[in-house]
């Protein structure tokens, strides 16, 4: 596949339709500036600072842009927090809607027609696909992402995590735990 997107960018380059300039500042923007880190930094920054917790539930919006991350599909958020009781999750059912500034491009099957509807109708079987399995009692609370709004999940804090800063904790959120299709890492397995 490298090859082949190699000889790819060579030939239009070649043919003037593309300039490499271009090519490397879109793959640089979406390697270091947008994707999961991001939002794994939103995440360990809720986890470790009540207020911004506070700020995040009452206005994701200003507080995710206050750490710098806006745009491209992040223009309007909302932050959702698993609990106990709680366990969310995020589908679009009439397209990809997805917040890009946060969770980067969006994975294949978050586009798949069957993600789409299943998620929907069948949440727990879903999760347990992605090799989630809840308490009975905890409920599934399944968020229709849209145009104009993007959500966010605040996957529950990992127990024995309190010695832990900011960048080491931002290191057990996945991009799946922030669509709610997973849960984060315990600290040994993100070791």
């Amino acid at each position: 596949m490298q090859a082949r997107v190699r000889a790819l960018e060579t030939l239009l380059t070649e043919k003037g339709l593309i300039d490499p300039k271009a090519i490397d500042a879109i793959v640089d923007t979406y390697e270091t500036k947008v994707g999961p880190r991001n939002g794994a930094k939103v995440v360990a920054k809720a986890w470790t600072d009540q207020e911004f917790a506070q700020w995040l539930e009452t206005d994701a919006t200003a507080a995710i842009a206050s750490l710098g991350f806006t745009g491209r599909q992040g223009e309007h958020m909302r932050a959702v927090f698993n609990t106990e009781d709680i366990h969310n999750m995020v589908v679009c059912t009439l397209c990809s809607c997805y917040p890009w500034s946060v969770l980067g491009l969006p994975p294949v099957w978050y586009k798949a027609p069957a993600y789409r509807s299943r998620a929907v109708m069948d949440p727990r079987g879903v999760l347990a696909e992605f090799g989630v399995t809840l308490p009975e009692q905890t409920k599934v609370r399944v968020w229709d992402s849209t145009a104009e709004l993007r959500y966010l999940v605040i996957p529950m804090r990992p127990v024995n995590t309190q010695d832990l800063n900011e960048a080491q904790l931002a290191d057990l959120v996945t991009r799946d735990s922030m669509i709610g299709t997973g849960l984060a890492r315990l600290p040994q397995v993100a070791a």
